[in-house]
């Protein structure tokens, strides 16, 4: 089994998959408490148009993406603070919308030959090498953020009222946090593609919350999860020749099914 590790393309995937899983296990963990997941998926579907300009502009991926995904998310933000009624109206559009824009600039986009699928369904197993310092890079970032404004994320999550009459900047703290959100979903396509983004981002944290009493303690053992999982998922995807990102996927699915089996904490 470990020979497979000899492969270069193996090594540069199990080191994507576990930078992903870090950033599944922290993030994910704030998205799943702050109630957000819907917004997260109108972030990661609004990504494609990202990618889809990238290759229209002949720029590198994974930056033109960022940059594209930060900017939908920052409006997804601003929608949900100051015009909550309609928020999951934009949130739709700016979803279809994203979707829409990416595949329109691939179709103009000249002598374009990238594999669509990769992109909805993920490619860990094509992830570059070049790719790894900017992925640990973008890892590096959230994880400072986190750990600087943990406290307030940690008010902010549990009592929104009560962090803003203790002094806590609650709005800015929501901007950084679904702007975390928008590099993290960056990420996790390059594992499981967008389609697939969320079970990701959402999984590991739904289970960690059933067996933890505390926000750190479930960023613990979410991120545990999801190296298992993602893990477990690229070695399937290796010796069956299915796509990577559905073996995680489906991976991650059977220990959440699994999970309901177990006993969990009682409050």
């Amino acid at each position: 089994m470990t020979d497979i590790l000899h492969y270069e393309f193996m090594q540069n995937a199990l080191a994507a998959g576990l930078l992903t899983s870090l950033i599944c296990g922290i993030i994910g963990t704030l998205v799943v408490v702050n109630r957000i997941v819907f917004i997260s998926g109108g972030i990661a579907h609004a990504s494609y148009g990202g990618v889809g300009l990238a290759f229209f502009l002949g720029l590198p991926v994974l930056p033109v993406t960022t940059g594209f995904t930060l900017a939908a998310a920052l409006i997804m933000a601003l929608v949900t603070l100051h015009a909550k009624e309609r928020a999951d109206t934009v949130i739709g559009v700016l979803w279809a919308a994203g979707m829409a824009l990416g595949i329109i600039l691939l179709d103009f986009t000249p002598g374009y030959n990238v594999d669509l699928m990769s992109y909805l369904f993920g490619s860990i197993l094509a992830v570059p090498r070049e790719d790894l310092p900017v992925m640990a890079g973008q890892a590096v970032l959230l994880l400072g953020l986190v750990a600087t404004f943990y406290r307030g994320f940690l008010v902010m999550s549990f009592d929104e009222e009560f962090a803003r009459s203790r002094g806590v900047p609650v709005d800015f703290l929501y901007f950084l946090l679904i702007s975390m959100v928008g590099v993290s979903v960056v990420m996790i396509i390059r594992v499981v593609g967008l389609i697939l983004v969320i079970a990701l981002l959402t999984i590991p944290p739904f289970m960690a919350e059933r067996h933890t009493r505390s926000l750190s303690g479930m960023m613990t053992v979410s991120t545990g999860l999801s190296v298992l999982f993602t893990v477990t998922g690229l070695v399937v995807s290796y010796l069956t020749n299915i796509t990577s990102g559905a073996a995680i996927i489906a991976v991650a699915s059977v220990g959440f099914f699994l999970s309901f089996l177990l006993p969990h904490r009682t409050d």
